[in-house]
């Protein structure tokens, strides 16, 4: 199986890297997710082991702002079945559920948060899903894109 690579947006001030990171075993899960493409692609194409740019948005500083790896297979959201829920969907039926979920893990937080304009002004990067597709909340990161990113984070 091909390990695959992923841009996942939030908003810090509702969670982000340092959330993650502060999580036990750096471990949650990711959910909330409301947007139909978003849900496709986080149900139909992520698996355990691929990448994730976490990717602040949304906020004063926005920009990649870590590194995270996909631990679970997509599941239901559970939050989509709970009426106390802000994600709640009256529509969802745990027989037919409507959204999914997945477990990532931290793997690293930057030491300076990777603007859009750096991130723009990068070759390798003129492609990327972010700059066509800006609002999407899960995206797919080719893995060129994926090494230009953390080569340029000083990541491994």
């Amino acid at each position: 199986m091909t390990r695959r690579y992923w841009l996942f947006k939030t908003e810090p001030s509702e969670f982000g890297i340092a959330d993650l990171a502060a999580q036990p075993d750096g471990k949650t899960r990711w959910d909330g997710i409301r947007n139909y493409q978003a849900r496709n692609n986080l149900r139909d194409l992520t698996t355990p082991g691929d990448g994730v740019l976490i990717y602040h948005s949304s906020c004063r500083e926005p920009g990649v702002a870590g590194i995270a790896e996909i631990c679970s297979a997509p599941y239901p959201d559970p939050a989509q079945f709970d009426p106390d829920s802000p994600y709640f969907d009256s529509k969802s039926t745990p027989d037919q559920p409507r959204w999914y979920s997945v477990d990532i893990r931290h793997r690293d937080t930057l030491k300076r948060v990777i603007p859009p304009a750096t991130l723009k002004a990068l070759p390798d990067l003129t492609e990327m899903v972010l700059f066509r597709q800006a609002r999407l909340s899960v995206q797919p990161v080719s893995e060129d894109e994926w090494r230009t990113i953390v080569g340029l984070a000083g990541a491994a």
